[in-house]
């Protein structure tokens, strides 16, 4: 053999032997622990975070397309009185506008059409097209001074899923699956499902590559739920294949794979194999993960008349919450819809009734199972929305661009303060004007929630460490319980 290839060849089977055959202390612990859903009986799955996590899970509901602040979070009472008016050059103090809006003769303000009510105790203002929202403000924090870098769709989804404008980098849920490893060894670490809308029609693509693993371990990569047919592709056997003559070819399948290790010595040889693995055992555990026939109609109704629908956010939400039951640790839901360039009193509450009962429902369910201190729920999209407003304003519709410079999002539950407000933007909401979070810093706070220091979950790849956060970041204290 060449020195090279058997150096990395020895190499590749020590780190191997250290991970799975780490002792027998290593392996009772993650027996024990296994049977706490803390972890999984495999030493290979056994992960150690840097501190105490707050939150053992993290449900991350998604607004592809950027909801408006100003139509659901940010409430701007003085705009009214200024209707058509041209936004002020000193506002706008030469930031970019996108090539949507850049060539307009004017920039008119276009108040919401909305109205707001303060809920909770800390006073929350909150659109009157959320009312399932109003109910559980004393639950989450809203967060009025995200900011971001990119002023388009794709880079700025790419952003704040990974870290980074381009793509290639894993995504936070392959970093938490990276970092917590995978507690239900039925069940992937990191599952995915990208509910239908009923908001703008035409809407933004989502990519594979927004739940990749980027570099890492191809078992980091999410695993996409399906609302039609099985629920994961090739879930079922094909016709004249039993359970007996699958477990065959895969035990044949699984030889032949070992000796390409043996000769080529590439991990992700490997981590075929787990896939392989986890396949099999997912044709027991996600048919039954997805059959909602045991479900209580009073806990289905907490979410809403959608609940028992599949392909809805509604029963996304329902299925998010079973994930946590089984001890998955990140759950993501993309929805769609929320691109309101025009049109926005046409396709915004449709948008918004989409979400607002089943958001509502899970954080209740949650709360009353118990699992909303160990949960992480996160809402919010890739950007903010413009006070100016985009083509043609009337009193009847108007609609709003693009804006990075300010938006809002929500967390609850695993160590997040219940019912508080943070940030504050401007009478336009246009620029920040007190406590800025980054999308850095947004991630920093997830991660540390999860257990880990952001600037030491990392791992080498192209002869440098990477890490979710790039170089940047802070942990937003201030938000934490």
């Amino acid at each position: 053999m060449n020195p090279l290839e058997e150096h990395k060849q020895n190499l590749t089977r020590r780190l191997f032997l250290r991970s799975t055959s780490a002792g027998l202390g290593t392996a009772a612990l993650a027996s024990v622990m296994a049977q706490d859903g803390l972890a999984s009986p495999l030493a290979d799955d056994l992960r150690v975070t840097h501190r105490a996590p707050k939150a053992r899970s993290i449900i991350y509901l998604f607004m592809s397309g950027a909801p408006s602040q100003f139509e659901t979070f940010d409430w701007k009472p003085k705009l009214r009185d200024m209707f058509d008016e041209d936004l002020p050059d000193s506002v706008v103090n030469g930031q970019r506008f996108t090539t949507m809006t850049s060539g307009q003769a004017r920039f008119p303000i276009a108040p919401s059409a909305y109205d707001f009510e303060r809920c909770g105790e800390a006073g929350t203002w909150i659109s009157e097209l959320l009312p399932w929202h109003k109910k559980m403000a004393d639950d989450i924090t809203v967060i009025r001074s995200v900011h971001t870098d990119a002023i388009n769709h794709d880079p700025a989804i790419t952003f704040i899923q990974t870290g980074s404008e381009q793509p290639g980098r894993p995504s936070l849920g392959s970093w938490l699956s990276y970092g917590l490893g995978t507690p239900n060894r039925d069940l992937p670490g990191f599952v995915v499902m990208t509910p239908r809308w009923t908001g703008r029609g035409d809407a933004q693509a989502l990519y594979n590559r927004l739940w990749s693993a980027g570099f890492l371990p191809a078992r980091h990569n999410g695993v996409a739920l399906r609302s039609a047919g099985d629920p994961v592709l090739y879930l079922s056997n094909p016709p004249g294949v039993d359970a007996d003559l699958r477990r065959k070819q895969l035990d044949r399948l699984a030889w032949l794979n070992e000796q390409t290790h043996d000769r080529v010595g590439d991990p992700e040889t490997l981590a075929r194999i787990d896939q392989y693995e986890m396949a099999y055992r997912m044709q027991t555990s996600v048919p039954e993960l997805v059959d909602l026939g045991q479900e209580r109609e009073s806990v289905l109704s907490l979410y809403g008349p959608e609940a028992k629908n599949p392909g809805t956010f509604a029963h996304s939400c329902v299925l998010a919450r079973r994930l946590v039951e089984r001890g998955v640790p990140c759950i993501q839901i993309f929805i769609r819809g929320w691109d309101q360039h025009g049109n926005l009193r046409g396709d915004m509450p449709n948008a918004c009734r989409d979400i607002d009962q089943p958001s509502y429902g899970l954080i209740q369910d949650l709360k009353q199972r118990g699992l909303l201190d160990q949960t992480l729920v996160v809402w919010g999209g890739e950007f903010g929305r413009t006070t100016y407003c985009q083509g043609a304003l009337s009193k009847q519709n108007y609609g709003r661009d693009h804006h990075p410079r300010c938006y809002s999002m929500w967390m609850a539950g695993g160590g997040i303060k219940a019912g508080f407000n943070y940030g504050e933007t401007d009478d336009f909401s246009y620029n920040i004007v007190k406590d800025p979070v980054s999308i850095h810093d947004l991630n920093a706070t997830i991660l540390h929630q999860l257990g880990f220091d952001h600037e030491r979950l990392t791992a080498r790849f192209q002869g440098r460490d990477f890490r979710l956060t790039d170089v940047h970041g802070r942990v937003v204290n201030e938000i934490l319980a």
